[in-house]
């Protein structure tokens, strides 16, 4: 395939969320059901995020949460199945950890359901010592008030 008319971005303004949820759909099991709404919530809490362009058509996207220096993680890596193998997804992922909000990251996680293989071409190695989650439970969120008295008894 010709990519010489591919382009990629990581200005968020350029996302199309519509076009982002349709690519989900087509390329991505376990975004298929994402709302607009969530994406645009996603997005604006993540940085970098990059996505790839055939002229103004999504065909590729990523992004990360970081704090700039000790852990990132990179999410939603997709490329439209009709581009695949033709590197897109690599140098996606290889965008995403060169941006300066990543480039210094001591450790970049990343959580892939049947891709391993793809991404320990890229240098990821399997990491069975980080295995925890805590699924959202609403029950346990703090109260405003509670946020306030706990951001108080740090300043003491």
């Amino acid at each position: 395939m010709n990519s010489s008319h591919i382009q990629f971005c990581d200005r968020k303004s350029k996302i199309d969320l519509k076009q982002l949820q349709a690519l989900f759909q087509v390329g991505a099991f376990w975004a298929e059901e994402r709302k607009i709404e969530d994406l645009a919530v996603a997005i604006a809490n993540s940085e970098p995020v990059v996505s790839v362009w055939d002229k103004n058509k999504l065909i590729g996207f990523a992004r990360a949460t970081s704090d700039g220096i000790y852990r990132a993680t990179i999410w939603d890596v997709v490329i439209d199945p009709n581009y695949r193998g033709a590197g897109l997804g690599r140098k996606l992922v290889e965008t995403v950890l060169s941006h300066p909000r990543m480039s210094r990251v001591e450790r970049v996680y990343l959580m892939t359901t049947n891709q391993q293989s793809f991404y320990e071409r890229i240098g990821f190695e399997c990491n069975s010592t980080t295995t925890m989650v805590l699924y959202s439970q609403p029950s346990i969120s703090p109260l405003p008030a509670q946020i306030m008295e706990s951001q108080e008894t740090l300043r003491r």
